[in-house]
């Protein structure tokens, strides 16, 4: 982004190159949110007859999965049915089987930082979780 010399201008002057940069965002965020939505538009119509979705960033869509529940509350379900502590790894291929979807390149790591996170987990030894009693 350019940067506009400031050097000895008012308080008043530095408070309308402030506003001009605001109402010039306002109108660069609206013009992408109607980019987007003929965007959207078209990768479903893409998506309809079949076709596969390009372009972009590195090719993917560049949305994020959506799942009808978070990764904490599969995880605490996951927990609930197992009548013993369960490894990180067998965590997350029961995650995945309930239909949990990810984009993430290292989703382990995720469903171990939320294990770690969220109090309703406790360690009793490396890498074996269960739920805190």
């Amino acid at each position: 982004m350019a940067r506009t010399a400031t050097n000895g201008l008012s308080l008043s002057q530095l408070e309308r190159l402030l506003d001009h940069r605001r109402r010039d965002l306002a109108k660069l965020q609206k013009q992408r949110s109607k980019i987007q939505k003929r965007l959207d538009g078209i990768d479903s119509r893409i998506e309809s007859i079949g076709g596969p979705l390009s372009g972009g960033r590195g090719g993917r869509r560049g949305s994020r999965a959506r799942n009808a529940v978070s990764l904490q509350d599969a995880i605490h379900q996951i927990l609930s049915r197992s009548s013993s502590a369960m490894q990180v790894g067998d965590i997350v291929d029961k995650v995945r089987a309930t239909g949990y979807k990810s984009n993430s390149a290292n989703f382990r790591g995720i469903v171990n930082q939320t294990l770690i996170k969220d109090k309703r987990f406790t360690a009793p030894s490396r890498g074996v979780y269960q739920l805190k009693k």
